[in-house]
């Protein structure tokens, strides 16, 4: 008998429940337990769901999404969608109604596995706008007995119908997949208006990360923790393309506040952080040393030190060790990697240094959703935190166009598995005789490896001429442990200045230790000893730039950037037109040299409350004297 292909997510998983069903596959930490999945209990489990789908009236090419944490439910659900020709739709868990509403509108999706009662209420809330909703599904029964909605069904109902049916009609529904059809529709991130959706084909899929383990290879020794929104293209490659392809085992952490301790519990050897983990991973270690020993501080600040020389002469340091990195990568459940990866945006080279001199295999990768995500990595032994390495293998061409007299153009980017286009528009990428266009500024090293500026319409020149990537600038602001997020300012104003958000755990802790009183994140940002030490940290970075592109004065917002507010993307990513928009008139006030903002506004949080800030935003300038205390009459309601 010959053996069905494997160029379906399916159909890769029917081949592994067949071949090697008592292997784990999968697991979910669910009240302070791991609980293992064989190959054989998430097939059985996606063939009810896909039967039992099918049994409900879905037809082939409708459009199924999926939204909550990360769970087996999630990924077990997408398959079954698949293996019924239906497109799944990954729907990012914090979206609030208004996104959901649109994303599900647009796509007209007839069906949703959403995980617990908070996205249930979502739904519910949008169901007016969504005449093609159909079934609600979800996987949490807790606060569900309130709801009498009768397109409700729990997920363990779905299983019963599809237990009832007759397994031999999965067997055929696989047997008549077509790896070309679209299978995936997956958000792009929406830097500058709503996420469009690009359509993944199977086939394609599938090759594309075969093309990726050539550089980075996994088996099934390997054990990956997913923490990163599935949603998101790269996640979709690893917790599903990988895990089906090599059967790496896939760990699901029970919420995102036991990620780290989760984590380390399954200590793996693979994981992938975006660039904002890294950040607050390592500012949570400079935060804990705050309160550490006088003797544990200087060793760590020997160890780092010594560390950090090693690395600079592509060397590992003993000592550092011995004294320091042995027992943090324990701590961190770090001790087993064998490979990181950071993507999604750029990290700053100071994070990145401290890791690689911590011993963390880290390698930067670079891709697009429309290119199926990633397509170059590092070489294991050849890991430059200037660059994003080269592409996975020899079907992946890249190229600069229409470069400067120092090399820097668009970065265009040819390979077999580009995505099949938009759903629902007719808005189009730019693909020109097979080669996307990335939006991206580049340029290739003398080593032929390929380093990312910023996107180029983010390039920036003051008025006198001197071009700058905010970027770049940005993420050195954030190596600092007390700051969360920047926003570098300057484009056509005469110098550069910054909007800078506090991390508000660490500077706070910082505050009690100093015995600094305060009451909010906007009382704390507002008291002058933290200008002065956030005055510190930009001096510090302004020390390793040329003088062009230092931070000329910076404020420090009342409130944090927040994805609710449109302000960053749902993979965090700053929305620099809609900053510019919304803090209009206070970059204006900081570029007309005054030297305090009155702000009188209204934030509104997630659960519909909101909060009136009166307060006033001092303009700290680097080349004056230390900042003053607020004026008074400064009020926070």
């Amino acid at each position: 008998m010959n053996e069905p292909p494997r160029d379906t997510l399916p159909r890769l998983l029917a081949h592994n429940a067949r071949h090697h069903g008592a292997e784990i596959a999968l697991r979910e930490k669910h009240f302070g337990i791991w609980r293992s999945f064989t190959w054989s209990d998430y097939y059985a489990r996606t063939r009810h769901f896909a039967l039992g789908l099918r049994r409900l009236g879905v037809q082939r090419g409708e459009v199924i999404a999926l939204v909550g944490d990360n769970r087996p439910d999630w990924v077990m659900g997408e398959i079954a969608a698949h293996a019924i020709g239906c497109r799944s739709l990954g729907v990012y868990r914090d979206a609030l109604e208004e996104e959901v509403a649109y994303l599900l509108g647009h796509s007209g999706a007839s069906v949703v596995f959403a995980e617990d009662e908070e996205q249930v209420d979502k739904l519910l809330g949008a169901s007016d706008r969504l005449p093609n909703l159909g079934r609600i599904i979800y996987s949490d029964p807790r606060g569900m007995r309130k709801h009498e909605d009768p397109r409700l069904m729990s997920t363990e109902a779905l299983v019963k119908i599809g237990a009832s049916e007759d397994p031999a009609d999965f067997d055929a529904l696989l047997a008549a997949q077509d790896p070309e059809e679209v299978a995936v529709l997956c958000t792009t991130s929406g830097t500058t208006a709503r996420p469009k959706l690009a359509m993944l084909q199977s086939r394609a899929l599938i090759r594309h990360c075969e093309s990726y383990l050539k550089a980075d290879p996994k088996g099934p020794e390997d054990e990956y923790v997913s923490v990163l929104p599935l949603p998101w293209i790269m996640e979709q490659i690893y917790a599903l393309g990988w895990n089906l392809l090599t059967r790496m085992k896939v760990n699901f952490v029970e919420e995102p506040e036991t990620m780290m301790a989760d984590f380390r519990e399954i200590a793996p050897t693979f994981v992938l952080l975006a660039p904002r983990m890294w950040e607050q991973i390592a500012a949570d270690v400079r935060a804990k040393v705050m309160d550490a020993s006088p003797l544990k501080q200087k060793l760590f600040a020997l160890g780092v030190e010594k560390g950090l020389a090693a690395l600079e002469e592509g060397k590992r340091s003993l000592l550092a060790e011995q004294v320091l990195f042995r027992a943090l990568r324990d701590r961190l459940g770090f001790t087993n990697l064998r490979s990181a990866v950071t993507g999604g945006a750029a990290l700053g080279p100071d994070t990145f240094r401290f890791f690689q001199a911590m011993g963390v295999p880290l390698r930067q990768i670079y891709g697009q959703t429309e290119a199926l995500g990633a397509y170059t990595t590092h070489r294991p032994d050849d890991v430059d935190f200037d660059t994003v390495g080269v592409p996975f293998d020899e079907g992946i061409a890249l190229r600069v166009d229409e470069p400067d007299q120092n090399g820097v153009g668009e970065i265009v980017v040819r390979h077999p598995n580009i995505f099949a286009g938009y759903f629902g528009t007719t808005e189009s990428a730019d693909l020109r005789d097979g080669w996307l266009h990335t939006g991206d500024a580049g340029f290739f090293d003398r080593r032929g490896q390929l380093v990312v500026i910023d996107r180029v319409k983010d390039i920036a020149t003051t008025s006198g001429g001197s071009r700058f990537s905010p970027q770049y600038i940005e993420n050195k602001l954030k190596f600092s442990p007390f700051v969360a997020e920047a926003v570098v300012l300057g484009d056509q104003r005469p110098h550069l200045a910054a909007i800078i958000c506090i991390r508000f755990p660490i500077v706070s802790k910082w505050a009690e230790r100093n015995r600094i009183a305060f009451t909010t994140y906007s009382d704390l940002s507002a008291r002058p000893e933290v200008l002065a030490k956030i005055r510190d940290e930009v001096a510090q970075v302004n020390a390793t730039l040329p003088e062009a592109q230092r931070i000329h004065d910076f404020i420090l917002l009342y409130k944090e950037l927040d994805a609710d507010d449109e302000e960053l993307t749902r993979t965090r990513k700053v929305r620099r037109g809609v900053i510019n928009q919304k803090y209009g008139n206070i970059i204006d006030a900081i570029y007309a040299g005054d030297e305090a903002i009155p702000v009188d506004t209204t934030i509104a949080f997630q659960d519909g409350t909101k909060q009136r800030i009166r307060t006033v935003l001092r303009v700290v300038r680097m080349e004056g004297a230390a900042p003053q205390p607020v004026p008074a009459g400064a009020e926070r309601t």
